[in-house]
């Protein structure tokens, strides 16, 4: 047997690699002005904070549900302007990776590929809660994902097919 043909069966003996996007759609989203409309009088010179959060559960196999949960809130001082809550998510499909790289994918890489459907969800509330444009900066979800592997280490791990990153 050739070189080539040996290298053919012992690849066919491997799973085969799958990563594709089946689904994005919005699984929840809130904007709330509780200081509407007086808010609107006052100067604009908001402090904004951003949270991050992902997570993912399995539904088959090698189907995954992944959901980014992004929450802006804008504040004038102690009253606050907006809050706009968006989860965003994906059906994605996920197989013959290891347990390391499958885990890293729904933790950083199906996040990362969500962030931008997120994104123009809350400039699209933002804007029509008529505020001026809230435009997102990038995240390296990379970073944050190595950022919560460093803190699971710290602590017990969670439950089996939940990845969550903040």
């Amino acid at each position: 047997m050739s070189e080539p043909e040996q290298e053919a069966i012992a690849q066919s003996d491997q799973p085969q690699q799958q990563f594709a996007l089946q689904k994005i759609y919005l699984k929840d989203i809130s904007f709330e002005t509780p200081n509407s409309p007086a808010i609107f009088t006052e100067k604009w010179e908001p402090s904004v904070n951003v949270e991050l959060q992902s997570s993912g559960k399995p539904l088959d196999e090698n189907i995954h549900d992944v959901v980014l949960t992004v929450t802006v809130t804008a504040k004038l001082g102690e009253k606050t302007a907006y809050l706009v809550e968006v989860q965003q998510a994906g059906v994605f499909t996920v197989a013959g990776f290891g347990d390391e790289e499958r885990t890293h994918m729904l933790g950083s890489y199906c996040p990362n590929i969500l962030f931008p459907y997120a994104r123009e969800a809350i400039s699209d509330l933002v804007a029509k809660g008529g505020f001026p444009q809230m435009l997102l900066g990038p995240v390296n979800f990379d970073a944050m994902y190595t950022e919560h592997l460093q803190r699971q280490q710290a602590k017990p791990t969670q439950s089996d097919g939940e990845v969550a990153v903040h």
